[in-house]
């Protein structure tokens, strides 16, 4: 069984040599990179009771990053400490979020695998970082049950997606991708966009319990994007957890 959309993973691999230019197509993530930072380390703090003024907070937890594209993430949990699995489906992401590693020096394990494949073997993780990637899959439900089953027992999975309403065509679909041109046309389908609520019964059908979400909101003044307890229009992220 997989819920690999082979549509969608098509569409990043022809951009995989774009991952490291922060003025290239992933332009977007870089930009929101710092945000989503912000957000993985608060929560992964709280629940595991670190101190992230120590030079390593998170040694000694086991991370994947599900969908890791180019490695965006997975390099800064890597220096944070964290023993880091980066897993992507598409084939031609994975070199090159190797060869920045090896470039940068850090000891990350990249694999082409999916989260299926990934709790058929039996692998367990204190943390999961899922982050833009359930809206790309063909069955929802299904993707976030076998990422449940890669959480050790009071684990931790942190879940950004994009809401699906009016606002989210606009800045998603007709700014990033038709106005500024951040992102080839057809890179989102606003139609899996999910709401929170929606993905809050997601997660709990799958066995994980919500703690907590944030929206993600982007400052055209500013040019910056800041975390919002209020406002979850357009991106918007969740922390969960698994009953120990």
């Amino acid at each position: 069984m997989t819920t690999i959309d082979a549509t969608e993973v098509a569409k990043f691999e022809a951009m995989a040599a774009e991952w490291w230019n922060p003025n290239g197509k992933f332009k977007p993530l870089h930009m929101l990179n710092p945000c989503r930072l912000d957000y993985i380390t608060g929560q992964i703090a709280a629940e595991f009771d670190r101190d992230l003024a120590t030079p390593q907070p998170f040694a000694g937890l086991r991370l994947l990053d599900i969908g890791c594209g180019g490695g965006l993430l997975s390099e800064p949990m890597a220096r944070l400490g964290a023993t880091v699995v980066g897993a992507d489906a598409a084939p031609r992401n994975i070199p090159v979020a190797q060869l920045h590693a090896e470039q940068s020096r850090l000891d990350i394990d990249y694999r082409v695998t999916t989260a299926e494949d990934m709790a058929a073997a039996g692998e367990q993780f204190d943390i999961i970082l899922n982050m833009e990637v359930v809206e790309h899959v063909a069955d929802p439900q299904a993707y976030l049950t076998a990422c449940q089953q890669l959480l050790k027992p009071g684990g931790l999975m942190i879940c950004s997606t994009l809401n699906r309403n009016p606002k989210s065509f606009m800045m998603a679909i007709i700014g990033a991708e038709w106005v500024m041109r951040w992102l080839p046309k057809g890179t989102h389908d606003w139609q899996k966009f999910i709401t929170p609520d929606e993905l809050y019964t997601l997660l709990r059908t799958a066995g994980l319990t919500p703690v907590d979400r944030k929206g993600m909101v982007f400052n055209p003044v500013a040019w910056s994007w800041s975390l919002s307890s209020r406002d979850l229009s357009c991106n918007y992220v969740t922390a969960s957890v698994k009953p120990a």
